[in-house]
């Protein structure tokens, strides 16, 4: 047999050199005509050793140990097919056949395993954890006015519980207020001074009348002694 004077990744001119070998009569051996069957069953066994993958780790349809099984059916085809395929390539050279077959066959392992990733990954919508995402959803309800002795938290006055809704808890904070409420307190008679014999007494308590004289308690004395102490006297 005529060894091919091209190496395989010389693709043009290695295609020439078997199209001229397989017409020429003087020549023996066709080598197109396994070279093209073997292709067309490489080509097919992957297509649906793809297809298979896809339905097993992508849609699901299929269990993974019914594919795993269907693609350890088709592989040894796809194997036979590559290699009729380098058979013919390298004009019926078996060394640089298997060599060939190798290479097609590790460098499309790769490539399916790069292709069965990225359907997983476009199937997932793209969507990757992400451990620094906020919330987006998260909604709060705060007063407008901000209490500086409470560190920062936001009260409301006259409010009951603030929910707080947040990264999928739920936080509830009693909020209180203090009500100081004026009430005035009655405040006891204060004692004067009678204007005519200067003897002090309650008016409230000695019926409006001086207890030593007898004189009756004016009427701006009474008042006097009714009216609330002056604050500024204390």
């Amino acid at each position: 047999m005529p060894q091919s004077q091209y190496r395989a990744r010389q693709v043009s001119a290695k295609t020439h050199e078997v199209v001229d070998y397989d017409h020429d009569d003087s020549k023996p051996g066709k080598p197109l005509h396994i070279l093209i069957p073997g292709g067309l069953v490489a080509l097919a066994s992957l297509g649906v050793i793809i297809l298979v993958a896809y339905l097993t780790w992508v849609e699901g349809q299929l269990a993974q140990s019914t594919g795993l099984v269907l693609i350890a059916l088709l592989a040894p085809f796809y194997v036979g097919g590559v290699f009729l395929f380098s058979y013919g390539y390298e004009l019926y050279n078996i060394p640089r056949a298997l060599r060939l077959t190798a290479i097609i066959v590790f460098v499309t392992a790769a490539a399916v395993v790069i292709v069965a990733v990225l359907f997983v990954v476009l199937g997932a919508g793209g969507k990757l954890p992400d451990s620094k995402k906020k919330s987006s959803g998260s909604a709060k309800v705060l007063s407008p006015t901000k209490s500086s002795s409470s560190g920062g938290d936001w009260r409301a006055p006259n409010i009951g519980p603030i929910v707080t809704l947040g990264g999928g808890r739920t936080h509830t904070r009693e909020v209180t207020r203090e009500v100081v409420k004026e009430v005035e307190v009655p405040v006891a008679p204060r004692a004067i001074d009678c204007p005519y014999c200067r003897r002090s007494y309650v008016p409230a308590e000695q019926e409006y009348a001086c207890p030593a004289c007898g004189a009756a308690t004016p009427q701006e004395l009474i008042e006097e002694s009714q009216a609330p102490k002056d604050r500024s006297s204390q």
